[in-house]
């Protein structure tokens, strides 16, 4: 038996030779950096040890303005990609032919390019001299005023990204959610019909709790993805975030290594740590919730 222990860890090693050197060491790394006041990269020196690039990075309004758009980002869209891909996944199941011929369509924007998307969606949405946009067309004709949605109000600019967002990320949503119906044993569907159930309390008590840790699945790594965002936010709004007031917290991590602003390791690490603690946060509070509302 010690025989088979050891040969299995054996069979580990590799892999954990890799999260070591690529995973748990950067992060012990950066939360050693973040604490090093004034360090600099060039002369690998620092004058101090503290907690002064947290209270720097804290106090910074770039960086809380990249903290409030990040969560309201997180906040509606995440639930609204999954709700949306989980109504789209159940009328895909419900249509039996050209099924497959619609799942790789609403694949196509998850394998397509950020910033073409990007670019797409400028010349949906951006004012030029010579045309407002589709959209605005669209607005236009309906009796609306136009709206610059990439260089005008918070709240358009807001909308667009989230818009943006919940467009790349749904694909691949649907794909998952698509594959976690089919898997549920029609024998569930079948007694319930039998008794006269309806439709809708068959989704709500027999689907739902069936799929429910492919929900929970998606959602947590919904979270995880959306505080992560900063691609996003560059294909619509170019590189200057900060003056655009689009920047999320990833952005700004970035942009305190190699932005205009860059060449401050420190803060960018001591950024980089509130951004783990949040989403670490995050994710625990869905594991408690998930032991209530998860059926495996």
């Amino acid at each position: 038996m010690e025989k088979n222990n050891l040969k299995g860890w054996l069979y580990l090693l590799p892999a954990f030779l890799f999260l070591g050197a690529f995973m748990i060491y950067p992060l012990i790394d950066v939360f050693v950096y973040s604490f090093e006041e004034g360090y600099n990269s060039a002369s690998q020196t620092f004058f101090g040890v503290g907690t002064y690039n947290y209270s720097y990075v804290l106090h910074d309004p770039y960086f809380l303005q990249a903290v409030k758009n990040t969560f309201i980002l997180v906040m509606i869209t995440v639930p609204v990609s999954t709700g949306l891909a989980l109504l789209i996944s159940v009328a895909l199941s419900s249509i039996k032919p050209l099924r497959d011929l619609f799942q790789t369509v609403y694949f196509l924007p998850y394998v397509t390019n950020t910033l073409a998307v990007g670019l797409v969606f400028m010349i949906l949405f951006k004012k030029t001299p010579y045309s407002d946009g589709l959209v605005n067309l669209l607005i236009n004709w309906f009796g609306g005023n136009s709206v610059d949605f990439i260089e005008g109000p918070y709240w358009a600019k807001m909308f667009v990204l989230c818009f943006y967002t919940v467009w790349v990320v749904m694909p691949f949503k649907i794909l998952i959610l698509t594959s976690a119906l089919a898997s549920v044993n029609q024998v569930y569907y079948n007694a319930a019909r039998v008794d006269g159930t309806s439709s809708f309390r068959i989704f709500r008590k027999i689907t739902l709790p069936m799929i429910s840790p492919m929900i929970f699945y998606l959602v947590i790594t919904g979270f995880i993805g959306a505080f992560k965002a900063y691609s996003d936010a560059v294909a619509l709004f170019g590189t200057d975030l900060n003056a655009a007031e689009m920047n999320t917290i990833v952005g700004y991590v970035y942009d305190m290594l190699y932005g205009d602003s860059g060449g401050y390791p420190s803060y960018a690490s001591a950024a980089a740590i509130i951004l783990f603690t949040i989403v670490l946060t995050i994710t625990c509070i869905n594991l408690l919730v998930s032991k209530k509302h998860v059926h495996y």
